[in-house]
């Protein structure tokens, strides 16, 4: 045997919610026994020479302690960090195709993933359909753990294998016991139960109204009211009248997921998200980062709804920075090697109480609050923030009285889908060009070329704007809207009546003060 070998496998680093190839490279030589791992391998890495010394001890195979060698594992490119567990399996085939002890003619086209467990089986690792994109795009087989395969699989037009432990990856690999690539996975949608239906919301039709035209156009909204008026009850039903995702949404939804570990044993997203993160929450929980850099609440939201109960509540700095994934539908995390962005295209669903005892402006409950504490609780709301929310309204006590006279109607729900679902279709016939799905992600100069207005109501319009002292980004969202409003009536052209309602979705004084 030659006093040094070397052999090169492939495996994937996961950067945000993308994938890099990483070349592993081992190197057998001659020397004092030693088992390094080198290329910025973070702790649970460098913890992986232990658990591939155990699986392949226990399989039956001669492990890298009982090699009176030096052996070196490189991670290349080597000025990039690498981290996880799922290098377990690739750094175990380097081994054993440096030392002899698994033949294979060929291994630069496939990529290996997976945790070892002791006894050699394979446990699931995070970030598995980000690594299948880039399987696809190189044309390469990827090899990962059984639990792994239907995520992998989503992908079409690659070849997943499917592992077990490891001693079956050696049979396969050396043709003893081929194991058969995994079919393609195809998203099923089962009915299932909601915990709320918008159906079962008795009165507040002019709130209704809104979350209809929200779910439509994917336009932000912020519900105003005092406490009990069934503000956090609409935004949960919102859920039950917005359109299934789409194939590709599934994949973006679950990459997402995927790199943050947040699967649950599933190997897909069939539902749109609904995340409700807690007043307390931290600058990178809700957008992202950390040390390890991971999708935060607006990029697990993505391309369904984030929910802000209370959100004068929230900290100032999180708030404010929620005005860059608004605008942009995607989250920028600044690192010292460069910038991380992550999908954000989520339908901002805020609630908040007038006053922070809840009952400023109520008819019937006298507020509490000093002038000052009203003042300071709603100016936690920066302008530029409420600027980008496209529906403001406010919601009202409904008497006990209409309210036990009010009979639910089951059917309600599947009228007001069916109606949002005919919008949206409209909507993506209209804006394929462009590669968009709804109004909301419209630029104000795609604003001006697709959005047709009916004779004169431009200069309406443009007066009912000067009045309001709209902003050049509220006159836009406003316009949107309107385009959304004329979508649900299956109207090719917006009227003065769509943005007369348009305008309708903007808080009067005496409903928000001083905001």
């Amino acid at each position: 045997m030659p006093s040094s070998k070397t052999a090169k496998v492939f495996s994937a680093e996961l950067e945000g919610i993308e994938s890099k190839l990483i070349e592993v490279e081992t190197d057998i030589n001659v020397g004092l026994h030693s088992f390094t791992i080198v290329g910025l391998a973070d702790k649970a890495l460098s913890e992986a020479k232990e658990r591939v010394n155990s699986a392949l001890k226990n399989i039956g195979v001669k492990p890298p302690s009982k090699e009176n060698r030096r052996i070196v594992v490189n991670l290349a490119p080597a000025d990039f960090k690498k981290t996880g567990s799922h290098y377990d399996l690739p750094i175990a085939v380097g081994y054993l195709l440096a030392t002899g002890q698994m033949l294979s003619e060929n291994m630069d086209d496939a990529i290996f993933v997976g945790e070892l467990a002791l006894d050699g089986r394979l446990r699931p690792v995070n970030g598995v359909l980000s690594i299948a994109g880039l399987a696809k795009k190189l044309s390469k087989t990827l090899y990962v753990p059984q639990e792994n395969a239907s995520e992998a699989s989503i992908v079409s037009g690659i070849t997943v294998v499917p592992i077990p432990d490891l001693k079956s990856l050696i049979d396969h690999v050396e043709r003893r016991d081929k194991i058969q690539p995994h079919p393609h996975t195809v998203p099923s949608f089962p009915e299932s139960s909601l915990d709320i239906d918008i159906s079962e919301i008795k009165g507040q039709e002019h709130a209704k109204r809104a979350l209809i035209i929200a779910a439509s156009g994917g336009h932000n909204l912020l519900m105003v009211g005092p406490p009990g008026t069934g503000k956090s009850m609409l935004a949960q039903a919102l859920i039950s009248i917005l359109p299934p995702l789409s194939h590709e949404e599934i994949i973006e939804t679950t990459k997402i997921y995927s790199a943050a570990g947040l699967l649950g044993g599933q190997p897909f997203i069939g539902r749109r998200p609904f995340r409700t993160p807690h007043q307390s929450a931290s600058l990178p929980a809700v957008v992202g980062g950390g040390q390890s850099p991971k999708p935060g609440e607006v990029s697990l939201a993505h391309r369904g709804i984030l929910f802000l109960d209370e959100l004068p509540e929230f900290r100032r700095d999180v708030l404010e920075a929620l005005r860059q994934p608004i605008e942009n539908g995607r989250a920028n995390i600044s690192r010292v090697k460069g910038t991380l962005s992550l999908p954000a295209k989520f339908t901002l669903i805020a609630a908040m109480n007038p006053c922070p005892c809840g009952y400023w402006g109520d008819p019937d409950t006298e507020c509490n609050c000093a002038a000052t504490d009203i003042t300071r609780y709603q100016r936690r709301l920066s302008g530029p923030l409420l600027d980008r929310i496209d529906l403001q309204i406010h919601v009202p006590r409904v008497p006990l009285e209409k309210l036990r006279s009010i009979n639910i109607n089951p059917q309600e729900s599947h009228v007001f889908k069916s109606s949002v679902i005919s919008a949206r279709k409209r909507q993506s016939e209209r804006l394929k060009k462009i590669h968009k799905i709804t109004n909301a992600e419209l630029s104000s100069k795609e604003c001006d070329s697709m959005i047709q207005l009916e004779n004169g109501v431009g200069e309406f319009l443009t007066k009912a704007s000067d009045k309001l002292k709209l902003s050049a980004r509220a006159y836009y969202r406003t316009l949107k809207v309107a385009q959304t409003i004329a979508d649900i009536e299956n109207s090719d052209t917006v009227s003065q009546a769509h943005i007369a309602e348009a305008f309708s979705y903007k808080l009067k004084e005496h409903e928000l003060g001083a905001l």
